[in-house]
């Protein structure tokens, strides 16, 4: 069989994950703190005929070789972590990080995770938490008889109240940095987990160590380009489409080849 039937086979398997990630990629260009993903490939493993500067004579030496490829195939998904645009919301418990650093929630089992959605919202109790109901950690209450919530860049939370006009402080938001903040494990629902690739969570203040600072009544918005998507899965859909020609052509020259007389 052609060796170019099983090359162009993974060329359209690697263009089916990048259009998978491209997909996923348009499809939460409205998400909140949302990370673009790229998808990262690799050639396969090559079939060596002759090395290069194998003796071809006495004195003589082949200057290139010769290598037969075999393909391509995924070798991972990274996750981009440039500053998605600050959306202006007005809402006194919407904040976005501007810069590094990461919000800390927790888990109904107790242990940290870590979002760039800064969305918040109050429960029952008066705690900030996301969406899903993940309370911040260290957690921050806003009692209910508040008449306007301030947060600092620093993360400093104050409030007033009809009884005391002077600002009050209920609590101070904490944000988590990563020597490698590629490395963290996406878990949905805009979480992320630790790993051993990221590293451990360095928590601190915000606009401290390198940490971004908060503003307050805005969200980050995906750092998603829409026309930049659109233009890849155009390539990544002609890529497709030459490799199912490559198929194609080998299947011509085969059929060619066993109806030879």
């Amino acid at each position: 069989m052609f060796r170019s039937l099983n090359i162009a086979a993974t060329g359209m398997a690697a263009q089916e994950s990048q259009l998978d990630t491209i997909s996923n990629n348009l499809a939460n260009a409205n998400t909140v703190g949302y990370r673009k993903m790229r998808a990262d490939f690799q050639d396969l493993a090559y079939q060596t005929v002759r090395g290069a500067g194998s003796q071809t004579g006495q004195s003589t030496q082949s200057p290139n070789g010769l290598q037969l490829g075999s393909g391509v195939r995924l070798v991972s998904t990274s996750r981009l972590e440039s500053q998605g645009t600050l959306k202006q919301t007005g809402n006194p418990l919407d904040f976005a990080i501007e810069g590094r650093g990461y919000f800390i929630v927790q888990q109904p089992d107790g242990q940290p995770a870590y979002t760039r959605a800064g969305n918040f919202r109050q429960d029952h109790q008066g705690r900030l938490v996301t969406a899903e109901g993940y309370p911040l950690d260290p957690p921050v209450v806003i009692p209910a008889d508040q008449t306007s919530v301030n947060i600092a860049a620093d993360g400093a939370v104050t409030i007033t109240t009809k009884t005391q006009a002077a600002a009050q402080t209920v609590g101070q938001i904490q944000l988590a940095n990563f020597i490698n903040p590629c490395g963290l494990s996406g878990l949905g629902h805009n979480l992320f987990l630790a790993t051993g690739a990221s590293g451990d969570a360095q928590t601190g203040a915000p606009g401290t160590d390198g940490r971004g600072s908060l503003l307050q009544g805005a969200t980050e918005s995906a750092n998603v380009e829409v026309v930049e998507e659109m233009v890849a899965m155009i390539g990544a859909q002609r890529a497709y489409e030459l490799n199912t020609k490559v198929v194609t052509a080998a299947d011509e020259m085969l059929r060619n080849a066993t109806q030879m007389r």
